[in-house]
């Protein structure tokens, strides 16, 4: 029976050459196919490392190091102290398929030049249901939950689809990844901004030394996350997202603090 070739797979396959990173995986060429480990054991000796077979893959990637469930394949919190050795290309599609589901496929379409992106109003417009909401975000509201929600240390897709105002991600900010449409833990994300934006709002008076403050507290908090919070857990106050979404929400007040290192 004739080999269907599979152009997604042989161009990204050219363009791996000897080695490549693919978000945390680090994919190495060798003479019997190829070796895959996390991107931070790159030169750890392959004896430290514990050798995984392809089906072992799936359970891998499912839980952070300390146990967590990974609502995000994408997200920058693989665990490492592995290695896997492949025997040629399709073995390395089903790898990468169970690391970062479509990852090939979502690279190949944008090679082309005309990347098939589904932007957040044209998104959201089809969703009914519960995601219906989300058309509620006015374009400066889901621009914030946008950057908050899809911020490098949540996700590391090179997003691709944007809304009026918000750039997409730039080359080389993420991973070679793209993403072409809003996920569901963005879309969850929006929906609990669209119920917060509905609150009751509170005036504070505060100095530009206390924003300050806060942005110090946040950015401490998002650096140790509340290890009893889970990632896909939205409506928790201490969500890393929602820890984000304010501080996006302060940065035009930040302009108005002082650097106390200039002081």
């Amino acid at each position: 029976m004739a080999v269907i070739e599979n152009p997604a797979l042989k161009q990204f396959v050219a363009h791996i050459g000897s080695e490549l990173v693919l978000a945390q995986v680090f994919i190495r060429q060798n003479n019997s196919g190829y070796e895959l480990r996390h991107v931070e054991d790159r030169s750890a000796i392959p004896d430290s490392l514990r050798l995984l077979n392809v089906n072992e893959v799936r359970t891998l990637v499912q839980y952070t190091a300390t146990g967590i469930f990974r609502p995000l394949k994408s997200a920058p919190n693989l665990p490492g102290g592995w290695r896997l050795l492949l025997s040629g290309d399709v073995e390395l599609e089903t790898a990468l398929n169970l690391f970062y589901p479509g990852a090939i496929a979502d690279w190949y379409a944008v090679q082309g030049g005309n990347p098939p992106v589904t932007h957040y109003r044209e998104f959201t417009n089809r969703q009914s249901g519960m995601y219906r909401i989300t058309t509620m975000l006015n374009d400066a509201q889901a621009a914030q939950v946008i950057k908050a929600g899809c911020d490098k240390k949540f996700c590391l897709k090179r997003r691709l689809w944007t809304v009026a105002g918000l750039e997409s991600d730039g080359a080389g900010e993420k991973s070679l990844i793209p993403c072409l449409e809003p996920c569901a833990v963005l879309m969850e994300f929006a929906r609990k901004a669209v119920r917060i934006e509905q609150q009751e709002k509170v005036c504070l008076e505060i100095s530009p030394d206390e924003v300050a403050t806060l942005q110090v507290a946040l950015a401490n908090m998002l650096m140790q996350p509340d290890a009893e919070i889970r990632e896909g857990d939205i409506s928790a106050p201490g969500n890393p997202r929602r820890l984000q979404l304010v501080l996006e929400k302060l940065r035009p007040f930040l302009k108005l603090a002082r650097d106390p290192e200039k002081e």
